[in-house]
């Protein structure tokens, strides 16, 4: 072989090496590219697609939504071309001349303008491994020309110049054109006028530069335009830079889903429109209880047929401390709104009718804790009352009768079964104070369990996100979900405590209950039509009390106005009874109440109601109640302690026993009363004529 060969052939293997050496990554398609461009960002989108919120969940670069070049202003467009690559229309990716004019500055020691074309800058924007502009080898630059070449093979013009205003860094931590014009211009890019296009260019070639030489190079690359103009629209755009505008219309919910880490759209079952008309109505409430101390609401909305949550309003208030808290999910007080699940219980036994009278009257009752003396909201005792009455106008009294029947421990199972998830420790814990709502709920919570009560009894997960609804579990016997559906649903059934004009009444059928906790530190009204389930809580986050807000005057009016707007276009229509319910006509002795037609649970139904005379009543012990147990004292001398053992003998000649021994028992009219010295262990008290025990009870003392 001769020498000329030989260095034809080492010629020929060192270019096939340097071809290999410096082939670049294949170029990804444009739609490719298009959607490997991740923002910084987590948007939380409305059912329709419609942006909630949105949260920047990178802290390293701010990136927006990849804008298509038509909606690039082109104003900005022209003149980044003009001053990056005036021949980016004609070129194949490199630019020649440019190239041959940079070595002959090199050359002739003049400084050098570079050769880096449009298209050149984007592959080192899509492939990393081409590094950055400064710091390549020769084999980076080779390989960015010959990555440029491909990539004009297979892009069009346009969406070279697309992909690189949306790739490009600008300012700071802001990449892309949106990022640059929202957050320097405080606009789309569409809107970029011919200074701030200036400011931006001279930004794409030194993002970082100081004020005074960004001004400057902005001022040589447009001619056109007064430098002084040029000057002022710099100042705005370098100084102190005001937060991206972006909708945050379910800022709680935000927080809640779109949590560090997450990127792109988080898609929700929430109706914008719906998340809008919550949160005005609520926030009207809210600047209208201020003056009562209130400065924290909450608002759920829920769609009863699919379980889809349509609103989330976690805080509303303009005077809240506390507006990060989340109030659709805190825990607070129930007060009675748990009422109605009690009665349920009640009905779906068959210990009661909606008909049946209980006794408004003082009762005492001894607990583990203390003597526990349940008392009405506006402390008055309407003695019988059907229990229609009693659940419509909230009495406490009968509430607690009521859950003597069930037992703490069944109403208890009931509440944790239809979804008060908090609701776990044994009835000892709650006590009888449970009926009155004793127990801390969610606002999530009660929409879903008042919802169960809108369909029938059948309970299911809610849906914050779309998918596949959750399944149903009947939780409450469908007659009994109707019976007291359609008693919540009854104006006058309320109005003996909170009157004809209470709010309450809508223009259609609506099924509502209100609720306060104790010291007036939670106030709650939940409802549902035919179509939604709608609750409500005000409050304070921080737990003070506020200032004579009940249930019609704190959150009722919040509730009343989602509602109503919720069925602006079409009513709500009337509740369906499901089979195996009774209308009967029903009569009281004597007439607590006026004759009515009533519902009942076939089988259950009687056409009369008799309101027993208390001294003609069953004789029955009072107090203690069954399964109490009382702890001694060691600071109280054994001597100062007693029980109290009270019964109701009407006018019988009963006696009191414990253990099968008398006590010294004191008679008046009709009950019996007796005061015993407790000692360690298991007793049983006795209510006797001698022959027979009427009633007993059993007592632990420790």
């Amino acid at each position: 072989m001769t020498r000329t060969a030989c260095l034809l052939l080492v010629l020929v293997a060192a270019t096939l090496i340097l071809l290999i050496a410096t082939t670049p990554l294949a170029p990804p398609d444009f739609a490719g590219a298009r959607s490997a461009s991740a923002t910084s960002e987590a948007r939380l989108l409305a059912r329709d697609g419609r942006v909630l919120a949105v949260r920047r969940t990178d802290p390293n670069q701010r990136r927006l939504a990849w804008v298509p070049l038509a909606d690039i202003s082109p104003a900005l467009r022209n003149r980044i071309v003009a001053a990056e690559d005036r021949r980016f229309a004609e070129h194949a990716g490199i630019d020649w001349r440019a190239v041959a004019a940079s070595v002959r500055d090199r050359a002739e020691g003049r400084a050098n303008r570079g050769a880096s074309t449009i298209t050149m800058q984007l592959t080192a924007l899509l492939d990393p491994t081409l590094g950055s502009a400064g710091t390549r080898s020769w084999r980076q630059k080779i390989m960015q020309g010959r990555a440029a070449v491909a990539l004009e093979r297979r892009w069009t013009k346009d969406q070279i110049l697309e992909a690189w205003l949306n790739l490009l860094p600008f300012r700071g931590d802001l990449v892309g054109i949106d990022a640059a014009a929202r957050g320097l211009a405080g606009h789309a890019p569409a809107a970029i006028d011919a200074a701030e296009a200036a400011v931006l260019t001279a930004l794409a070639r030194s993002p970082q530069a100081p004020p005074a030489t960004v001004t400057a190079r902005a001022c040589r690359t447009a001619p056109d335009l007064a430098c002084a103009r040029i000057a002022l629209t710099a100042d705005r755009l370098l100084g102190p830079r005001a937060p991206i505008a972006a909708p945050d219309l379910a800022p709680q919910l935000a927080n809640r889903l779109l949590v560090p880490g997450t990127r792109g759209d988080v898609a929700t079952t929430i109706d914008a429109d719906v998340q809008r008309l919550a949160t005005a109505a609520l926030t009207r409430q809210m600047a209208a209880l201020s003056a009562r101390g209130a400065r924290d609401g909450a608002a759920i909305v829920v769609d009863n047929a699919s379980g889809d949550i349509l609103a989330w309003v976690g805080s509303a208030g303009p005077a809240s401390t506390a507006a990060s808290v989340d109030g659709v999910t805190a825990q607070r007080q129930a007060g009675s709104t748990l009422k109605p699940q009690l009665y349920a219980l009640a009905l779906e036994r068959r210990l009661l009718t909606a008909a049946s009278v209980l006794d408004d009257s003082p009762v005492d009752l001894d607990t583990a804790s203390g003597l526990y003396v349940p008392q009405n909201y506006d402390r008055q005792f309407r003695g019988p009352v059907s229990v229609r009455s009693a659940l419509g106008n909230s009495l406490n009294v009968p509430a607690v009768r009521t859950l003597l029947l069930v037992g703490v421990d069944g109403f208890r199972e009931r509440l944790f079964d239809i979804g008060y998830a908090g609701i776990t420790r044994d009835g000892d814990y709650y006590g009888f104070s449970l009926a009155l709502g004793s127990a801390e709920v969610s606002l999530v919570e009660q929409a879903a369990a008042f919802r169960a009560l809108a369909r029938g009894g059948r309970w299911s997960l809610l849906r914050i996100t779309p998918g596949a609804p959750a399944a149903d579990r009947q939780a409450i016997d469908a007659g009994a979900a109707a019976i007291i559906r359609d008693i919540l649903s009854d104006p006058a059934a309320r109005t003996a405590t909170f009157g004809e004009d209470n709010g309450l009444v809508l223009p259609f059928p609506a099924a509502v209950k209100t609720g306060t906790s104790k010291a007036l530190r939670d106030n709650w009204c939940i409802g549902f039509s035919d179509r939604f389930t709608v609750g409500v809580w005000v409050g304070n986050f921080e737990g003070d009390p506020m200032v004579g807000v009940s249930g019609t005057s704190g959150a009722a009016p919040a509730w009343a106005a989602i509602l109503q707007g919720l069925h602006a276009a079409r009513p709500g229509g009337a509740f369906r009874l499901p089979p195996g319910i009774v209308r009967q006509r029903v009569s009281f002795v004597p007439a607590i109440e006026p004759p009515r037609d009533e519902l009942f649970l076939a089988g259950t139904e009687m056409a009369r109601f008799t309101a027993t005379d208390p001294a003609a009543a069953r004789p029955r012990l009072l107090a203690p109640a069954d399964g109490s147990v009382v702890a001694l004292d060691p600071d109280i001398p054994p001597a100062r302690q007693r029980v109290t053992i009270r019964a109701r003998t009407g006018p019988a000649a009963l006696s009191l026993t414990i253990d099968g021994r008398p006590l010294a028992t004191r008679h008046d009219g009709g009950t019996a009363t007796a005061l015993w010295a407790p000692v360690p262990g298991v007793h049983v008290i006795a209510l006797t004529d001698g022959r027979h025990v009427f009633d007993r009870a059993r007592l632990t003392v420790r």
